[in-house]
């Protein structure tokens, strides 16, 4: 049975004060079962034809995630008949969805806490005054520049000198609310947390924090289009943005990637050709041998992937990264029961290149790389209810305790 979710959406999103609004878009549920059927999906999803792939086909029984213009709604009703596909209504409204994700807006007293999700403004406030309450810890840094004009801000945190470091991306891909979420929530452990596996982790390492690596779509998440991923930068006439994680400069757009820049894995118009990931991947160059692992954030279904993402083949220290992955998804279930899938990116998922912890992991051989690919596993999707920011940003610092055990016992970061 074919099982696939899409998001049916108008002919042009509803737009009130500014704000794209996705009242009755649906979301319906369907899971290949057929290579016919992989390869039609694939199709929809790298061409500029209106259907939005939140969750690229990766192989057989596994779900799929498409938004679609209810425009065209019969059409892909009819594509579905005729390639013998079942689907059924996942979701009524996608729109009440976003209404209910950050909760009430007179709960927000302005302090920062992870109760909802905050604007870019207010992290980068939040970063700003970290700095401020701990001088001797803290140092706010800015790896790079973006099409819009704004810095992407991050802080230092170190404990002690010369110590090995980590570096943690968050928000490359703007939609994913959660990922900044949890990156600050993580912060905030390391510097407050009295547990002494925390301070241990926290205290014999140097952190580089980067909460929101791609400032200028996470912006417009929040003023304009709730569901935009790529950056702003204008690269036709009718469209915006490339996908900042497609446009690293190993293996770029080999697969997994489109050169369509309607679409939104557009991988641009050559590696580094966004001003975020050129400027980023310069940053990154220059402290290159100040760390050892590079964690990246993203949201969703639950997995822990490892590079790469043009080969299934195990490269490198594979075997390593898994043993140690199965570790850490083993610690992160502990607490709440959230089950991890760990693998390949290509293997586990489906073929994506111009990564940016591919391109970290093949230009550095940085031995401690991995993806999360946070809650859930497609109930609310990128719209994971704040309430759940607590409770995921507790399990996911349960991993990196085990993760970085797991590491250190094997010689890596001592």
């Amino acid at each position: 049975m074919l099982r696939l979710w899409i998001i049916a959406a108008c002919a042009a999103t509803a737009v009130f004060a500014g704000v794209d609004r996705f009242d009755n878009y649906k979301v319906f549920a369907v899971t290949p079962n057929t290579t016919a059927h992989l390869n039609l999906l694939r199709e929809l999803g790298e061409t500029e034809n209106g259907f939005d792939l939140w969750n690229n086909p990766a192989r057989l029984d596994a779900p799929v995630h498409i938004m679609v213009p209810p425009h065209r709604l019969y059409e892909f009703e009819e594509y579905m008949n005729v390639v013998g596909a079942h689907y059924t209504t996942y979701i009524e409204d996608v729109q009440k969805l976003i209404d209910a994700e950050n909760g009430p807006l007179q709960s927000r007293d302005g302090s920062f806490g992870w109760t909802s999700y905050h604007t870019l403004n207010e992290i980068y406030e939040w970063l700003e005054s970290l700095a401020v309450k701990y001088p001797e810890n803290v140092e706010v840094v800015v790896a790079g520049s973006t099409y819009e004009d704004r810095e992407i801000k991050g802080i230092k945190i170190s404990f002690g000198s010369d110590n090995p470091g980590i570096f943690i991306e968050g928000g490359i891909h703007a939609r994913e609310w959660i990922s900044p979420a949890t990156v600050t929530y993580i912060t905030n452990e390391l510097l407050t947390s009295t547990d002494p596996d925390v301070r241990e982790l926290a205290d014999r390492h140097d952190w580089y924090i980067f909460p929101v690596f791609n400032p200028d779509g996470y912006a417009h998440t929040h003023s304009s289009s709730r569901l935009w991923r790529k950056t702003r930068s204008r690269v036709s006439a009718l469209c915006r943005g490339a996908d900042p994680n497609r446009n690293w400069g190993f293996q770029w757009n080999t697969g997994g990637a489109s050169s369509l820049p309607c679409v939104d894995t557009y991988a641009g118009s050559g590696p580094f050709s966004e001003i975020e990931t050129k400027s980023a991947s310069e940053y990154i160059d220059s402290i290159s041998d100040k760390f050892y692992a590079y964690i990246s954030f993203h949201s969703y279904t639950q997995l822990l992937l490892i590079p790469y993402g043009h080969t299934t083949d195990h490269l490198d220290n594979y075997d390593e990264l898994y043993e140690i992955g199965i570790i850490t998804a083993e610690a992160l279930q502990q607490r709440y029961g959230t089950t991890y899938t760990v693998g390949n990116i290509a293997e586990t998922i489906y073929v994506a290149t111009g990564a940016s912890v591919d391109w970290v992991k093949a230009t550095y051989n940085t031995p401690i790389t991995y993806i999360y690919e946070l809650r859930d596993l497609g109930q609310w999707g990128f719209l994971l209810p704040a309430a759940q920011i607590i409770p995921t940003g507790e399990e996911t610092l349960d991993s990196l305790v085990a993760m970085f055990k797991a590491a250190k016992a094997r010689g890596h970061g001592v």
